[in-house]
């Protein structure tokens, strides 16, 4: 990246961290279980909601009891269940469609970040009935007040019943992007850990890779305070003592609880101090091939961190001893070395891929830029990297350039 570029973003990001103490963050009112919600409904005089999820939940039956309850309350209850691992432009014209036609007053997001994410975006939808989605991405672009959003985390990964993040695909440009406004954060959250109980194994791995993922890169970021640096220590900590347990028991109510509690602490923290290049390669990847974010996430940690080099290494150090992984007497580099180490065994154990299939040379220029469009200025990452240099990511998580080696002859000409 050129020094005016670099100089740029610098002083954009300086400007945000200075900005932080009085911009309109919140955090949801937290319930430990569905039972709050009739009595929050009344208060509010909801009389009609939208429930937003997805097929699969759906079919398991996890939302049956939240629909009784809704009956039992006389609250009518339309469902959108079509919302697909990376929501799309029409997840969300369907699902406001369905609003608007049941004359729904509330919306209820049960599932993953994807249903939560297409809640948001429904949200905005709604108050800007005039206004496409492509007008509305970005950065603060909605600034009405969404209709009553309640958020139901059934995975602990996301943290997006407390970010200002909504994250849709254009399928058709085969392209992420994001929405981040204050008046996406739901103002009421459900942290209930049996409804994640029955969540596939691969899925409590790569999700609560990703709860780390943020507490990760909101750490090692220059717009960290004293609030997002203890929650982000706390997350880390949280994330290496109970995903293994979570992951090989899917009913070990403590281990699930704690991580949904870990990604909660890691939204806090990535919605004040932001994320950085792991993200923004890891949208590219979605948007380009459909790959879900928490696994993309999870391969491509390690490597990002690595070629941050000496600029994250005390950070990358402190977030080890939180770990437990190393301690106060090795050195910066050392310490940053076995994080990142103990980051690849925990991915191995937990059966996650060190490489991703069916990425193509030929898009890799386009994806390097969409990342870097998202990232340049807002991520206060420890080095910047222009689209140029962000395509070494590409190649290095490419299953055919770990075969051959990423900085073989083949790795460039396949």
């Amino acid at each position: 990246m050129n020094t005016v570029s670099k100089v740029f973003c610098r002083v954009f990001q300086t400007a945000f961290h200075l900005a932080l103490p009085v911009l309109p963050y919140r955090t949801p009112e937290i319930y430990e279980n569905i039972a709050g919600i009739g009595p929050l409904l009344r208060e509010r005089k909801v009389g009609s909601v939208l429930l937003i999820t997805d097929s699969a939940l759906r079919s398991a039956g996890l939302t049956v009891p939240l629909e009784t309850l809704l009956r039992e309350q006389n609250i009518r209850c339309a469902v959108y269940d079509k919302t697909c691992p990376n929501p799309t432009a029409r997840n969300v014209e369907e699902a406001r469609a369905l609003y608007v036609d049941e004359k729904c007053q509330c919306l209820i997001a049960f599932g993953g970040g994807s249903s939560m994410d297409c809640a948001k975006a429904v949200g905005a939808r709604v108050v800007y009935p005039n206004r496409s989605l492509d007008q509305l991405k970005g950065l603060l672009r909605v600034w009405r007040r969404l209709p009553l959003l309640i958020a139901i985390p059934t995975t602990a990964g996301t943290g997006s019943e407390v970010t200002v993040t909504a994250v849709i695909t254009d399928s058709e440009k085969k392209h992420k992007y994001t929405m981040n406004n204050f008046t996406f954060i739901p103002p009421y959250a459900v942290l209930d850990p049996e409804v994640t109980f029955t969540l596939p194994p691969s899925v409590t791995a790569t999700t609560g890779m990703d709860a780390l993922t943020h507490a990760v890169e909101a750490y090692i970021g220059n717009s960290t305070s004293r609030e997002t640096r203890a929650l982000a220590l706390e997350t880390v900590k949280l994330v290496f003592e109970n995903i293994e347990a979570a992951y090989q028991d899917g009913t070990n109510r403590p281990a699930r609880a704690n991580m949904l509690y870990a990604a909660h602490k890691a939204g806090i923290a990535f919605s004040k101090s932001y994320v950085g290049y792991i993200h923004a390669v890891a949208h590219s990847l979605g948007g380009q091939y459909n790959i879900p974010h928490g696994l993309a996430n999870s391969v491509l940690m390690p490597i990002v961190l690595e070629a941050y080099g000496e600029a994250a290494h005390k950070k990358l150090h402190e977030l080890g001893i939180a770990a437990g992984v190393t301690d106060s007497g090795d050195s910066h580099r050392e310490g940053a070395e076995k994080f990142i180490q103990a980051i690849r065994g925990l991915n191995r154990r937990l059966n996650i891929p060190a490489a991703l299939p069916g990425i193509r040379q030929e898009d890799i220029p386009q994806m390097a830029c969409h990342a870097a469009k998202e990232a340049n200025p807002l991520y206060p990452v420890p080095v910047l990297m222009d689209g140029g240099e962000l395509e070494q990511f590409y190649y290095k998580v490419a299953d055919w350039s770990q075969s051959y080696g990423s900085g073989s002859a083949f790795a460039k000409s396949a």
